[in-house]
C-alpha cells in the first residue's frame, strides 16, 4: 500500500469507493501526474501541485478549482466552496465529467506556470 492507499483506507466503504473513483478520473487524464500525499491529503504532482482531494463528513474536496472559461465557471457554480474549492456532496451522483474537466484545465493552467 501507498500513502494515498493508506488515506483512503480510512473512510467508510461508500466514501472509499468515491475516492477510489475521483483519484481513477484524476490517472486517467493526468497519466504522468505523481500521486503523493500533500497538506494531509491526496495531491497528484505534475509541474507543481496539480490537484487535491479529501473526503469529509459531508463532501470531498477538491482544490484548487481552475478558472477556466465562462460556461465551466458556471458548470461548477453548483459546487463552489470557499476561495478555490469544489464541494461534491456525498449523497449526490458523482460528476465524474466534471472532475474530468477540472483536471484537463488544472493541466492547462499548470502548464502556463
Amino acid at each position: 500500500m501507498n500513502m494515498v492507499d493508506d488515506y483512503i483506507a480510512n473512510f467508510p466503504e461508500e466514501t472509499r469507493r468515491i475516492l477510489n473513483k475521483i483519484r481513477e478520473i484524476i490517472k486517467k487524464e493526468a497519466p504522468d501526474a505523481v500521486e503523493t500525499i500533500r497538506y494531509d491529503m491526496p495531491t497528484f504532482v505534475l509541474n507543481g501541485n496539480l490537484i487535491h482531494f479529501a473526503a469529509f463528513k459531508k463532501h470531498i474536496g477538491i482544490y484548487p478549482s481552475p478558472r477556466g472559461d465562462a460556461a465551466f465557471q458556471e458548470e461548477i457554480k453548483p459546487f463552489r466552496g470557499a476561495k478555490s474549492t469544489i464541494r461534491l456532496p456525498l449523497d449526490k451522483p458523482l460528476p465524474e465529467e466534471l472532475i474530468s474537466k477540472l483536471v484537463k484545465f488544472r493541466i492547462l493552467e499548470q502548464n502556463r506556470l
